[in-house]
């Protein structure tokens, strides 16, 4: 008979999450597991099976969270240039935020770091993007209607436009210390909408 779990599983998803997303997948050692969630290599692997289980699940604990802040944002009230505002805005904030660690985006980091190694999670990061591409879509057709973004522009083209954008803005933030650079950024994507 199997013993029972003394630990919470979620809290260990939720550190893995802190873990690989501070150091990347590649380089996140079973030990930094281990280290983050206070869990021995046993435990990790008998709860877990593998480092790649683990990540996969942190990695869509951290898709969950991100678009759902993303959904609250574009079904909220504001007019929908104040709402691409506010989002390009907070990775912005974030980038050059106080405390400022450098870890960026665990997405656009994965999309990045293993993408295009692993089969896996090409087809995740995918999933994802349809995900934040169909909510962006429908704020934009939707200032479409209100006459706030013009309605001859291809919806489709600019929600694409916008993930970009907030993807190239966190790859940026690595290699300017200049936060007027990325606002610069954010305002002349704005001007595109």
């Amino acid at each position: 008979m199997a013993r029972p779990r003394k630990f919470d599983e979620e809290q260990a998803v939720d550190a893995a999450m802190e873990a690989f997303w501070t150091t990347g997948y590649e380089a996140t050692s079973t030990q930094d597991l281990c280290e983050a969630t206070g869990l021995g290599r046993s435990s990790i692997y008998n709860t877990f099976k593998s480092k790649r289980d683990l990540f996969d699940r942190a990695l869509a604990r951290y898709m969950e969270f991100k678009n759902a802040e993303l959904i609250a944002l574009m079904e909220s009230d504001l007019p929908v240039r104040e709402k691409f505002r506010t989002q390009l805005q907070s990775v912005i904030d974030e980038e050059f935020g106080r405390g400022r660690d450098g870890r960026g985006c665990l997405v656009v980091n994965t999309a990045v770091e293993a993408a295009t190694r692993e089969q896996g999670l090409k087809e995740d990061l995918a999933r994802d993007y349809r995900v934040r591409l169909s909510v962006i879509r429908a704020a934009i057709e939707s200032g479409q209607r209100d006459g706030d973004i013009a309605r001859d522009k291809d919806a489709l083209a600019l929600a694409h436009f916008v993930i970009a954008t907030v993807a190239g803005l966190r790859v940026s933030a690595r290699v300017t210390s200049e936060r007027s650079t990325l606002e610069s950024i954010a305002d002349a994507a704005l001007a595109a909408l």
